[in-house]
């Protein structure tokens, strides 16, 4: 775990959440956050909600990542309510070393600042494991995560317009990036 200095606590006011490495033992909670993104709104293009499988198989490849692709958790009294990401942006060589980042907050970690921890910590841990790029692509409209990106180095370098159909309307999605070296 080069570069990790965690695990980090979050000054919360009433009750301290922690951020640390995500284990197979979070991802029920893990999906559990995520499928209610892809049920109840358009910030997920997946239009099924994921099995216990799938979560498994991809968590898999944070496993064997080298570094580069983290998955880190926001945890309050004893339950994940949030997770941070960077995985794979393409399936190809030449991407290797730029990754995907993903921020997913529960309902009851929103508003609240720890999204903006949660994905700072997970930058730094990217600092220092050789990533070149980091990617984000945000579903539009959603304001509040291009500011939370902005805030930790993400650029705005285009839109894929109408990318994407879900909940009965097209979707943009806002690509943003962010250097490392």
């Amino acid at each position: 775990m080069d570069g990790w200095a965690g695990p980090w606590v979050v000054a919360s006011g009433v009750m301290e959440p922690t951020i640390r490495e995500a284990t197979s033992d979070d991802l029920d909670e893990i999906n559990t956050i995520y499928n209610s993104y892809i049920v109840d709104s358009h910030t997920s293009f997946d239009t099924d909600p994921w099995t216990s499988t799938q979560r498994r198989e991809w968590f898999a490849k944070y496993e064997r990542g080298a570094g580069r692709y983290r998955v880190l958790v926001l945890e309050q009294a004893g339950q994940v309510v949030g997770f941070a990401s960077s995985g794979p942006f393409r399936d190809k060589a030449a991407y290797d070393t730029s990754v995907e980042t993903t921020i997913v907050l529960g309902e009851s970690a929103t508003g609240k600042g720890w999204g903006n921890e949660l994905f700072a910590a997970l930058l730094d841990l990217l600092a220092f494991s050789g990533v070149h790029r980091a990617y984000a692509l945000i579903a539009l409209p959603n304001e509040p995560s291009i500011r939370v990106h902005e805030r930790h180095g993400y650029v705005s370098i285009g839109t894929m317009n109408e990318v994407g159909h879900k909940l009965g309307a097209f979707h943009s999605v806002h690509l943003m990036e962010r250097k490392f070296s």
